[in-house]
This record gives structure tokens, C-alpha cells and sequence, in this order.
């Protein structure tokens, strides 16, 4: 079941989540629409601040955005020029019948209510139209990467999204999948600022937020791939799925 709580947590650090989360890479992003022609009218659900948004717009294509939160909305429409942002969620698409070539979700799809999200994007593409979520995951495979994963109670991993997303609903063809390498690299500041637009940080008590903190800071003072470094190379997974409405 979908928190709300977490799901809309996102819009009092909008700023700071445009600001730190990391972008699409390029790769991912044309292995999701791979097959569709050049232009193709692709709508971006919980588009968030407009981080996908921008990374589709300069492979060229149109983009429309659909957003619940009226904070991330804003954001979205300071950083993202020329596209404004919907109010709209997955389970109500405030777009006609057929309109799109493509529905792609960054870090979007886990807070889909699937049983009504998937009958309305299916609504919303034209027959052989794409759906595509996209997730851009740490990659836990790096040992600090692991410990910072334990402190902010990432449990988002590669293994646990295939497991737990294996179809899209009979409006849908079977989701093939693909992942694709991806850093960022970081100030320890940065670093910090990134998990503090993590949804469980946001709607925690202050008392566990400082815990929280505390333990970064020691992590990136103790760790012997952290400790004095100016820059932090962040490794990430990007993993695509991607289906056909036939």
C-alpha cells in the first residue's frame, strides 16, 4: 500500500532534490524508447522537479508532464524551460485517450497504485506505445556505499525492484528489462544533501533525522574511501523495464 505521507513528501525539499538527485544516463533513456521514431510525444508521470523531463527533451522529444505535488511543480517550473507540469497523478492522467507515443516514470512507479495506474496509462498510449519506469539505485555492490545505504534505510535495490515488478497488467506485453552503469560524483556535503531528499528522511522525527546525520558524517570521516577526500564518486545502477501496450 502507497503512504501518501512519503509519497508527497517530496515538495518541501524540492530545491534540494533538483539539486541533488542525479540525472538519467543517455543510454538508458534511448534503450527505453528504443523503436519509436525521433519525435516521439512522450508523457513523464510524477515527473518530480523535471530531472527526466530535461534528459528526454535533449534526445529532442516532446515532453508533457504530469505531477501530484504542488511543490515539486514549482521547482519544475523554475529549472525546466518551455514544459509546464500537470497536476495529475497515475491513477487520473489528465490527457486524452491515445495521446502519447511513451509513459516513462523516473523514481516514480513504486508510488503507483498499479491496479489503477496501469488500465489509465494504458488509456493514455496509443496501441505500441511504450511504458517505461526508470530508477537510478545505488549500487550496493560497493562496500560504503552498502554502510550508507544501511544508515538511511535504502532498501530500493536492483534484486528487490525485479522481484517485486514482474508485469504491468494484461493492457501490457511481458517487461523486458536492461541496466546500465551510471556515477555522480559528489562533495561529502552533497552527499549528505542527497539523503535528506530520501522520503523516509523527510517524514521522520528530528530526533532520528540528527541520527541519521551523525552517522554519515562518521561514515565519510571513518571509512577508508571516504575519509579527506574533497569528491566522492557515487555508483549507481540504472535499471530500466519497458512494455508494449499492444
Amino acid at each position: 500500500m502507497v503512504d501518501p505521507t512519503h509519497a508527497l513528501s517530496f515538495g518541501t525539499a524540492a530545491a534540494d532534490y533538483d539539486r541533488f538527485r542525479p540525472g538519467y544516463p543517455e543510454a538508458a533513456l534511448r534503450w527505453a524508447l528504443d523503436g519509436l521514431v525521433p519525435s516521439a510525444r512522450i508523457v513523464d508521470l510524477g515527473a518530480g522537479t523535471g530531472i527526466l523531463t530535461r534528459g528526454l527533451l535533449a534526445l529532442g522529444h516532446p515532453v508533457t508532464a504530469v505531477e501530484p505535488d504542488p511543490g515539486m511543480r514549482a521547482r519544475f517550473a523554475d529549472a525546466t524551460a518551455g514544459v509546464a507540469a500537470l497536476a495529475g497523478t497515475a491513477e487520473s492522467v489528465p490527457l486524452p485517450d491515445g495521446y502519447a507515443d511513451a509513459v516513462l516514470a523516473g523514481q516514480a512507479y513504486h508510488w503507483f497504485d498499479r491496479e489503477r495506474a496501469h488500465p489509465e496509462i494504458a488509456r493514455v498510449l496509443r496501441p505500441g506505445g511504450v511504458l517505461a519506469p526508470v530508477w537510478n539505485l545505488r549500487d550496493d555492490r560497493t562496500p560504503w556505499v552498502t554502510e550508507l545505504n544501511r544508515i538511511a534505510e535504502i532498501g530500493d535495490t536492483v534484486d528487490h525492484l525485479l522481484a517485486s515488478v514482474t508485469d504491468f497488467g494484461p493492457g501490457f506485453s511481458a517487461p523486458e528489462w536492461a541496466e546500465f552503469p551510471h556515477t555522480t560524483v559528489l562533495t561529502p556535503d552533497e552527499l549528505l544533501g542527497m539523503v535528506r531528499t530520501r522520503s523516509h528522511y523527510l517524514t521522520a522525527e528530528p530526533e532520528h533525522r540528527r541520527r541519521v546525520d551523525r552517522e554519515l558524517r562518521e561514515l565519510l570521516r571513518s571509512h577508508p574511501d571516504l575519509s579527506g577526500r574533497e569528491t566522492l564518486a557515487l555508483p549507481y545502477r540504472t535499471l530500466v523495464l519497458r512494455a508494449r501496450r499492444p
